[in-house]
């Protein structure tokens, strides 16, 4: 896009991020320039200059802005966000510390609004929500390396109860921390599904394409050849109305279990989602899909495959090419189905391999060009599900082949972010004009400010979207 002053000034007023760096705005009845998402009051387009840099700004004479930090983020620093990220890792440390969501705020050295403003943006959760969390993560570590009872594990992390403890952490698995600790004795184990949970749903995503080599859904018996780490894995559910029942092959049991969790969105708020669409009028939206999740990709890996082999083509021929990729570069486990191709695979092909598959010459340079990256150590791909939301997406949008619509379909589909909107994706945007009865799709400005009204939960509002159109499975 031509940065127009017009473009600009457009970008100013949405408080649109992935322009930050690429021009600076000079207010000049305050006399400051801020960054392009700064979310202090809008100036008039008759007060404003733009700059290409902030040194030219001061220059000027203006003077950095208090609240965005423009000349921070032109040096690469944003001690706004490391100051959050610093209060997370202790939360992530030592949730012990932090009785409840008071004393992270206290610990942070912000006021509560401010500091729910800044988790919301950053982490695309609230203090109370990291802290969990937190909590929880640090109790299937010390399920898994201790024989300590269940309530040491409890108080150990910060849960002020046994029973607290245990109906937080079966919400959010499926399963009793007893079951949990006790999975590597068994080749399987169920899931407790949540309540009314949309098994048509779930359904439809696991055969979305009917000719896949990596899944397999017959009734209600699903297969999926996986890769845990390196290792293929061949992964059976029997899918039951009120729970999900796991076959492992074998499998590293809690590997498993993250990945099926994943598939079933068991972190997801779909509840919370539903009761916010239905306040602000659009019921219509969660309709007959009250519980709706995003079903997660099995590893960002695969996420990150998805995201660029789906860029600008539609679903049936994104699955042809995932299909065709995966019968070059991945592994035959039996029975007609290939593991998924790993990273390593992926970069020991050459482009022009992937041209008679019918992949573009840019997205063939994308996927090998990526995977590369990550066999060299300058991608890391398991680390972006430690990192804040920002860190995260700033980390993707530097990378080649990576663009807004690619980026936040993986941090929603393979990270599990709560507040992502692929901007430009044709699934919301005729979503978008159906809802709100607009008389044309909304451009990219306006499916941003169309979509805020969803904040923080924007991924699961693209998910329902997606779905506006299609008749409700049985």
């Amino acid at each position: 896009m031509r940065l127009t002053p017009a473009t600009m000034y457009a970008r100013l007023l949405e408080s649109d991020a992935t322009y930050n760096g690429r021009f600076f705005t000079g207010v000049l009845t305050t006399g400051i320039y801020c960054l392009p998402s700064c979310k202090a009051r809008k100036p008039k387009a008759e007060n404003v200059r733009f700059f290409p840099t902030a040194e030219g700004a001061r220059a000027a004479g203006l003077r950095p802005c208090k609240k965005c930090h423009p000349d921070d983020f032109a040096r690469g620093a944003d001690p706004v966000l490391e100051a959050i990220e610093a209060v997370v890792a202790e939360v992530r440390a030592t949730p012990s510390s932090f009785p409840d969501a008071k004393a992270v705020v206290r610990r942070s050295g912000f006021g509560p609004t401010r500091l729910f403003e800044l988790f919301r943006q950053h982490w695309h959760a609230t203090p109370a929500e990291v802290l969990l969390r937190a909590r929880l993560e640090a109790a299937k570590l010390r399920l898994r390396q201790s024989r300590d009872g269940l309530l040491a594990i409890a108080h150990g992390v910060g849960f002020e109860s046994v029973s607290v403890f245990h109906d937080h952490f079966r919400r959010r698995t499926g399963l009793t921390p007893a079951a949990w600790r006790s999975l590597e004795s068994f080749r399987t184990f169920t899931v407790a599904l949540p309540e009314n949970y949309p098994l048509g749903y779930l359904r439809r995503a696991f055969s979305r394409d009917p000719h896949s080599v990596n899944e397999r859904l017959d009734g209600d018996r699903y297969t999926a050849a996986v890769r845990l780490g390196d290792a293929p894995a061949v992964v059976r559910l029997h899918l039951q109305p009120d729970a999900v029942a796991v076959d492992t092959g074998g499998a590293d049991a809690y590997a498993v279990h993250a990945v099926v969790a994943g598939w079933l969105g068991l972190e997801q708020d779909a509840a919370g989602f539903a009761r916010a669409a239905r306040s602000l009028g659009f019921a219509r939206l969660v309709a007959g899909r009250e519980n709706l999740r995003i079903v997660q990709t099995s590893s960002v890996f695969d996420g990150l495959l998805w995201a660029v082999i789906g860029q600008q083509i539609n679903l049936p021929f994104a699955c042809l090419l995932r299909r065709r990729l995966t019968e070059l570069a991945g592994m035959p486990v039996g029975d007609g189905l290939f593991a998924p191709p790993t990273p390593a695979a992926v970069a020991a092909l050459e482009p022009a391999a992937l041209l008679p598959l019918q992949f573009s010459r840019q997205k063939a340079d994308y996927v090998v060009g990526l995977s590369r990256r990550i066999v060299a150590g300058e991608l890391d791909l398991e680390g972006l599900r430690t990192l804040s939301a920002t860190r995260a997406e700033r980390t993707l949008l530097a990378l080649r082949g990576l663009g807004p619509w690619s980026v936040n379909y993986l941090m929603m589909r393979a990270l599990g972010f709560a507040d992502c909107v692929p901007l430009g994706d044709t699934g919301v945007t005729s979503g978008l004009q159906a809802l709100m009865k607009l008389e044309t799709r909304p451009d990219v400005a306006a499916t941003r400010r169309l979509m805020a009204v969803f904040s923080p939960y924007r991924s699961l509002a693209t998910a329902h979207l997606w779905q506006l159109h299609q008749p409700i499975p049985a």
